[in-house]
């Protein structure tokens, strides 16, 4: 698959001096388009980027909200490469049901959709919802 292909990729510009652990993302939008991201970790841990988020920021940039799919690819060759929580929620913000391929470096994958890793998740239509009080903006 070549948005597999395009992850693994895009794992070798990975900026992981600390962690030595590259992580490559390729997404796909709804007209096709592929955006590509890898993790950029930092001295400071907590500034880093996960190639996830770091692909689907690239994308919502230039003014896209919805995709088909993304391939997550890393050097891990016992087991698939699986997003964090943090990325997991923000591929949410985008909609639940676009699909994740999970991979290895042979190019082997595990296809699941967003609802499937982030279940009962939350997302934008819940800040409509009713809630218990109403708190007026001052």
């Amino acid at each position: 698959m070549n948005l597999i292909h395009q992850s693994q990729l895009a794992k070798e510009h990975a900026y992981c001096p600390y962690s030595k652990f590259r992580v490559g993302a390729a997404l796909l939008a709804q007209d096709d388009k592929v955006f590509t991201g890898c993790n950029v970790e930092n001295a400071c841990y907590n500034l880093g980027v996960c190639a996830e988020r770091n692909a689907m920021s690239k994308a919502a940039s230039e003014g896209y909200r919805s995709f088909k799919a993304i391939a997550i690819a890393s050097d891990m060759s016992d087991q698939f490469i699986s997003p964090c929580g943090g990325c997991r929620q923000f591929m949410r913000e985008f909609g639940s049901s676009w699909e994740v391929y999970l991979t290895k470096p042979d190019g082997s994958y595990l296809k699941m959709d967003v609802n499937e890793l982030l279940p009962v998740s939350f997302g934008p239509d819940d800040l409509s919802m009713e809630k218990v009080f109403n708190i007026p903006n001052k």
